[in-house]
């Protein structure tokens, strides 16, 4: 049941982006004046068709699920190559130059688009996430240097404001990328505020591929360990943990808070703990010993905290939440770019290239974690499929703008010879990515 959550899941978010996407060249198509052939969702051999529109346009599903096309009237092929003379103004490459550009550019601008749409209705409607609240910060790491102190709240980073914990995490992974330095201004438990300076050289030295905010010692406030519920059977029951309790001390440290104490339970598997909580207004001394989970060797007591962390509501009007909208996706598509410059030039690992088996496991999780995630994350792929298709590469829309870019500096069309060289590379390079993707995908799998 849960395979077919994650197909359909999979299949839900990249079916319309695909459709959209065509739809992109299709309608910029039809507004040159370009006639339109076919237009197909998937490749290779069409299994189910309808004809229909004013030039009775072939609309068609085809067996291979990847990606689609838009076929137009073109001479370079004889397959669709104008049979009237009638029509010889309504072919492809008669078409000016810009127009060439701007049908082939609509598909990945769509695919922005979609993103900006998507991003601005969640920046409109409100996103429940985690505050950019501190913990108490480690000794020793670059955030307690830099002067940051537990239980206050960022509030912007270089002058852009954050509201949560996750526009937090992406402005210090940008600083990551670009290696630039971090000025995050900060809310103070008593009202007051201050800077602290994260300098570039701290962020040289992290992997960007790695967890950037725990190698900065920052990490999310938590609640101190109130326990919620107390699960039948379980080591926290017969230890005697109620519903109430609020956990000081473990072994006479003090237990800072839930994380603490989840982080000890599972650290003591099948050894006693001294617990002393807080029960009605006095401490009473509890003696715990968490059971060993089978599966990690992790000791478990069977106890659920109350609050973890400290929740916002993250929202928007309408011109702001377009606006943040169209930046998110703007800083979104530039560090894909970034770290795509970083693979090519090694300073990046090419295990970051993923496949549809891997995007398919994200969409089964974050559609389980709520639709506003699910959104977040077609938004996500959105951009993805539009940055994707603007690489420079033959047979991707990128490949042909490049061409296009040529013939606009050298006012003469690609050589045909150097055209079909290019496809040929083009091809052999694609499916060398897809066979890493692919690759990569089975290595997380397995």
């Amino acid at each position: 049941m849960g395979m077919i959550y994650t197909v359909l899941a999979f299949v839900l978010a990249l079916g319309p982006l695909i459709v959209l996407h065509e739809l992109g060249h299709y309608a910029v198509a039809r507004m040159c004046n370009v006639k339109v052939l076919r237009f197909s969702v998937g490749m290779g051999r069409v299994v189910w068709s309808r004809r229909f529109g004013p030039d009775q346009t072939e609309w068609a599903i085809s067996a291979l699920p990847l990606g689609g096309y838009v076929k137009m009237l073109d001479s370079r092929d004889p397959e669709t190559a104008p049979k009237d003379e009638s029509e010889m103004h309504r072919e492809f490459t008669r078409q000016s130059v810009w127009r060439r550009i701007a049908i082939v550019a609509a598909g990945p601008l769509a695919n922005f688009l979609v993103a900006i749409i998507l991003m601005t209705a969640l920046f409109m409607h409100g996103v429940e996430e985690p505050s950019a609240r501190l913990r108490a910060v480690a000794q020793g790491t670059v955030a307690q240097q830099a002067g940051v102190r537990g239980g206050d709240t960022v509030v912007a980073v270089n002058g852009s404001p954050v509201a949560s914990w996750s526009e937090l995490r992406w402005q210090m992974v940008h600083a990551t990328v670009d290696k630039r330095d971090a000025r995050l201004e900060l809310r103070a438990q008593d009202g007051g505020s201050y800077q602290a300076l994260i300098p570039a050289e701290s962020f040289a030295q992290l992997d960007v591929e790695g967890d950037v905010m725990k190698a900065l010692g920052l990490d999310l406030w938590r609640a101190r360990a109130r326990i919620e519920k107390v699960m039948p059977g379980g080591a926290g029951e017969r230890a005697g943990l109620l519903a109430g309790d609020q956990v000081v001390r473990a072994d006479g440290k003090p237990v800072d808070d839930g994380l603490a104490f989840t982080e000890l339970m599972r650290a003591s598997a099948a050894r006693a703990v001294l617990l002393e909580v807080e029960r009605g207004g006095r401490i009473v001394p509890v003696t715990v010993t968490p059971e060993r989970d089978a599966a990690s060797g992790r000791g478990v007591a069977k106890v659920l905290l109350s609050q973890p962390v400290e929740m916002v509501t993250v929202s928007s009007g309408p011109i702001d939440a377009v606006v943040k909208g169209a930046q998110r996706t703007w800083e979104t598509s530039t560090m894909t770019v970034k770290m795509i410059g970083r693979m090519i030039t090694g300073e990046a690992s090419w295990k970051n290239v993923t496949g549809p088996i891997t995007i398919a496991d994200y969409a089964g999780q974050t559609a389980r974690v709520g639709l506003a995630t699910y959104l977040q994350f077609i938004a996500f792929i959105s951009i993805s499929l539009g940055v994707m298709n603007l690489l420079p590469i033959p047979v991707l829309d990128g490949g042909h703008l490049l061409y296009y870019s040529l013939e606009v500096l050298t006012g003469r069309p690609l050589p045909a010879r150097v055209g079909e060289f290019a496809q040929r590379f083009g091809i052999g390079l694609l499916f060398m990515l897809m066979a890493l993707a692919v690759f990569n995908d089975l290595v997380r799998l397995l």
